[in-house]
């Protein structure tokens, strides 16, 4: 078998493969962020005397109008940023056209300092003048930090954030839809509970802490903002 059937085995590969994160790590931190408000908006509604009715309608609109924030502010941030990385793309290309012996004298200079040997930097240089796509793919990388070929999507990211967001946010509503009052109180707190501690858990994967200690942390957070939210809601409601 070649090198790359075992890649999966290898020690390194998969150290670096426990921190890649790719789409799971926004998504845990948006369902965490709706987790955490709308577990306190629907907890500190209740301990305002309020009917299950009421806790139900500030719940759904919570949920709501926080999955609408989360995705706008994704939308229109990836957007910015895609934009921004687009035009840079487009005046490197111009200036690869304008100037290509400046910008190959730039890239000689970068890759030397990087340690590459000169007669390695000028044949490397030299290849990619005769493959102008290639060129502008290796200096968008090399100059410029820029994946052409992996720009985000707004739409996609808006998607995510919104979807994720609800998630959370729907775990402490969940017992209102049938219990009465007082045990959706009690099934809503041990819910979230729960799903508090999970996140946390899985949190670790991308901090390196135990599982256990990142678990009891988010949950130890999300109970002060329950906590703050109920102690009020029961001051005004009183």
């Amino acid at each position: 078998m070649s090198d790359h059937d075992h890649s999966h085995e290898h020690p390194a590969a998969a150290e670096h493969g426990t921190n890649s994160g790719g789409w799971l790590r926004p998504a845990v931190f948006g369902v965490s962020d709706g987790l955490v408000s709308n577990a306190a908006l629907v907890l500190g509604v209740a301990a305002g005397q309020a009917s299950g009715h009421i806790v139900l309608l500030a719940g759904v609109s919570g949920l709501l109008a926080g999955a609408f924030s989360m995705a706008a502010g994704e939308w229109v941030s990836v957007l910015a940023e895609r934009e921004s990385f687009e035009l840079e793309l487009r005046r490197e290309a111009e200036h690869i056209r304008r100037y290509p012996d400046e910008e190959s004298a730039h890239m000689r200079r970068i890759l030397r300092d990087a340690g590459l040997p000169a007669d390695l930097t000028d044949h490397l240089v030299a290849e990619l003048r005769e493959r102008p796509e290639a060129n502008l793919d290796f200096h968008a990388r090399v100059e410029l930090g820029i994946d052409p070929t992996n720009l985000s999507s707004p739409a996609v990211a808006a998607t995510s954030s919104f979807l994720a967001f609800a998630l959370g946010a729907a775990v402490p509503l969940l017992p209102w839809l049938q219990a009465s009052t007082d045990l959706a109180v009690e099934l809503s707190i041990g819910l979230s509970a729960l799903a508090l501690f999970s996140v946390g858990a899985l949190l670790a994967r991308f901090t390196g802490r135990h599982p256990a200690w990142s678990g009891a942390r988010q949950l130890l957070i999300g109970s002060a903002a329950a906590g703050v939210t109920t102690v009020i809601g029961a001051w005004i409601g009183a």
